[in-house]
């Protein structure tokens, strides 16, 4: 499915393009044949869409492995990657230098306005009385309201024109922009999130509570700790270059229970490829069903996911 999602990414759009020419012109550019395709064609193929669906894949992926992981820690149905105020901590960085016209450092602010996100979550957290599951979500949404204030103050004050859009944009989440530079770091944050697919035995033991996981020989304030951590990370990178997707960490993951169940050995990679494969075709349809005009894919997530989640509470099938 994820091949099929990929391919029809690559031709699919206002520029129809045959598979067989896609794939000449990608083993063109590797020094195998010739492109069949016009200088215009090859470059919609190789510049705009393949570093797009690269970008859609790790995305998607690293956000539903981390949305599984966040489920376990918490022991919450609607825990997702931004509990913890990282992507309202990112859009601060983002906005102060869209509105400074310093586009061009917008990946590394984002990053490090998550990741101050982060330690304020945490010191937060851990100044209340320790970082037990209760205390981290509290701490993030105290985060996160503070950061979500502290951008609008920053729009109303200093956006207009150009700026404003692109900081809506970025805020409704957005692929459009993606190049192989910030395709390169997406496909990071997702390479950062592989080692979360061998915690799933640890996982487990959280998801029994934290004498239970003690009783089976796992520290549970340090693994949460580590795990929550990394997470942190892995989101921190992801949505510098995406802007904050909603939904594909908290309703993938549910969704991919219904077929694998609960173990997340298998719950882990299965909610990787269907993350990757929810967002790349969300992507798609944000980018060419509404040609000449393009949605942030965010609203197509979000489209999508709030009614599949309804559906999922109707039917009982969200795990509480």
């Amino acid at each position: 499915m994820l091949v099929a999602a990929a391919l029809a990414a690559v031709c699919f759009g206002a520029a129809g393009i045959a598979p067989a020419d896609a794939f000449a012109s990608l083993a063109a550019r590797l020094g195998v044949g010739t492109t069949p395709l016009s200088a215009i064609e090859d470059a919609i193929v190789v510049k705009l869409r393949m570093p797009r669906v690269l970008a859609a894949c790790a995305v998607g992926a690293g956000l539903a492995i981390v949305g599984v992981v966040m489920q376990a820690l918490v022991r919450n149905p609607l825990a997702d990657p931004y509990l913890l105020g990282v992507s309202s901590g990112a859009s601060v960085g983002a906005v102060l230098v869209l509105i400074a016209g310093l586009g061009v450092l917008l990946p590394v602010a984002a990053f490090a306005g998550a990741l101050l996100a982060l330690l304020a979550t945490l010191g937060l957290a851990g100044a209340a009385g320790g970082a037990t599951p209760t205390r981290t979500v509290l701490a993030g949404v105290v985060v996160a309201s503070a950061a979500s204030a502290l951008v609008s103050l920053v729009i109303f004050w200093g956006a207009d024109g150009d700026a404003y859009r692109e900081i809506l944009a970025w805020l409704l989440g957005s692929l459009a922009s993606i190049s192989w530079q910030s395709a390169l770091i997406a496909l990071v944050g997702a390479a950062l999130a592989l080692p979360l697919l061998v915690s799933g035995r640890l996982l487990d033991a959280l998801s029994l509570g934290d004498s239970a996981a003690g009783a089976l020989g796992v520290d549970a304030r340090r693994t949460r700790w580590v795990l929550l951590v990394a997470c942190a990370l892995v989101t921190g990178v992801l949505v510098s270059v995406s802007g904050a997707i909603g939904f594909i960490g908290l309703v993938v993951p549910h969704a991919v229970r219904l077929v694998v169940g609960s173990s997340h050995a298998l719950l882990l990679p299965a909610s990787g490829l269907a993350g990757a494969i929810v967002l790349l075709v969300a992507d798609t349809v944000a980018r060419a069903a509404f040609d000449p005009r393009e949605l942030p894919v965010g609203i197509v997530t979000a489209l999508i996911g709030a009614p599949v989640f309804a559906a999922l509470m109707l039917t009982g099938r969200v795990r509480t």
